[in-house]
């Protein structure tokens, strides 16, 4: 089964929390309600360098995401 990059996650335990999950390596969760990251891949081999950029913008990406699937409820 295929999965899209980014999915859209919400639970009525947490109300106040939509997670954002990224499907692809490093796979994580992203609750946008703290922006707490939770990794659900190991990523201790990376380079801390490299790691570093590619995380921040993997996050950035998540949170765009989240943005326009917002703006496409919206219309």
């Amino acid at each position: 089964m295929d999965f899209p990059k980014f999915l859209v996650a919400d639970n009525t335990d947490l109300p106040d929390a939509v997670f954002i999950v990224h499907t692809e390596f490093p796979a994580f969760v992203l609750n946008l309600e703290n922006d707490e990251v939770k990794w659900l891949d190991d990523i201790g081999d990376e380079s801390e360098g490299d790691l570093t950029k590619t995380l921040e913008g993997l996050i950035a990406e998540a949170e765009d995401f989240y943005s326009r699937e917002v703006e496409r409820y919206n219309l």
